[in-house]
């Protein structure tokens, strides 16, 4: 069985409710005007790729990273975005998204071609990139995962003590309340709520005011909801494949039968994860709500984003030194200006082990 031929036995097992891959993709419209934040984002994305690509050819000794994904400076408002926008869309439909780097062995590498074929049409390249040990797509996250992590734990610690001592003031103080047969139902709720049961419970704020101590009762209902709403929020920091993306990453893993990454830069750590693993993982409704959760991203033009928990992948980078950063203006058609951040430089130290054995590398061989 080919690779291609696992990741179709795998795509049949994904929910259609999720991504039917029987529905051709959702054309996208072209984007009319970029903003400041749109670059910077761009420009950190940017950052990540090239952090990745240095470092692979820094470490690994037989083999090379290239430049692979569908890139250009140009941004929506500018003379030719139009033109390079569609054609980045027919591509799409073509042979399927590009990876952003691509990993050959050296004997394998042209050096005619060079270390950066994004420009390069992909019917002249169809052959040499099926040669390719592996694709990666590149994605950056605006965080440290170790000081984020932290942060969640200290927060579902407070707002757990915050609610368990809720309810047992309420069970305390207010039961010649709650003793009404209207409201017998909120004993059996708060006798219910348990450190285990804080994630998952759920319930309405009663309306109640027609005396002091029903709204106070209310107001302390209410703060006991708004700490439970908060232990609820998703914890984790993730990788983040788009529901779009994964179609067209599946066709082009179709087109060239090439094993396919996601690798997240954080800016403290860089973490990877298989396109396999990404199926199995939302193929099992089980995983929803504890590794994977699915989301409208604000972030991204509110489409629809997988966000499958950074841990279920392997730790690529257990170190990334951060890069210097400075402000640049950039002045668009009729004299409007755009201020936005670049980023140059860091390191990201990789583990070995972890990558070589994420990509399937013979260890003797790497």
């Amino acid at each position: 069985m080919t690779y291609y031929d696992k990741i179709r036995e795998l795509t049949k097992k994904v929910p259609t409710t999720l991504v039917d891959f029987s529905i051709p993709r959702d054309p996208a419209r072209t984007p009319t005007q970029a903003s400041s934040n749109f670059i910077t984002n761009k420009e950190q994305g940017d950052w990540a790729e090239n952090l990745l690509f240095r470092a692979i050819n820094e470490t690994l000794k037989n083999f090379v990273a290239i430049k692979y994904g569908k890139s250009d400076d140009l941004v929506a408002g500018e003379d030719g975005f139009d033109a390079f926008y569609q054609d980045f869309q027919d591509e799409l439909d073509t042979i399927g998204k590009r990876p952003d780097l691509l990993i050959f062995r050296k004997e394998d590498f042209k050096k005619d071609f060079g270390n950066d074929i994004s420009q390069i049409p992909h019917h002249t390249i169809t052959e040499y990139v099926k040669k390719a040990i592996a694709g990666i797509e590149v994605r950056s996250s605006s965080f440290l995962i170790d000081k984020y992590e932290e942060a969640m734990q200290k927060r579902t610690e407070k707002f757990s003590q915050i609610a368990l001592q809720t309810k047992e003031l309420i069970l305390k103080e207010f039961m010649n309340e709650l003793n009404h047969p209207t409201r017998q139902a909120y004993i059996d709720l708060l006798q219910s709520i348990t450190p285990k049961t804080l994630a998952v419970t759920d319930f309405r704020v009663p309306s109640w005011s027609s005396t002091e101590r029903l709204t106070e009762l209310k107001e302390h209902f209410k703060k006991l909801k708004d700490a439970i709403k908060e232990i609820q929020k998703r914890d984790y920091l993730s990788i983040t494949p788009k529901v779009e993306d994964i179609k067209v990453v599946y066709k082009w893993i179709e087109t060239f039968n090439v094993p396919h990454f996601y690798f997240q830069v954080f800016f403290d750590k860089v973490y990877g994860i298989s396109f396999e693993q990404i199926l199995t993982i939302i193929s099992d409704s089980n995983n929803e709500g504890t590794i994977f959760s699915v989301e409208s991203d604000t972030k991204n033009q509110n489409k629809t984003t997988i966000k499958i928990n950074s841990k279920s992948g392997v730790l690529i980078a257990s170190k990334v030194e951060e890069p210097t950063h400075e402000s640049v203006r950039k002045e668009m058609d009729r004299g409007r200006l755009l201020f936005y951040v670049t980023f140059k430089g860091g390191t990201a130290y990789l583990d070995v082990n972890n990558l070589i054995n994420l990509l399937g590398i013979d260890s003797k061989k790497f």
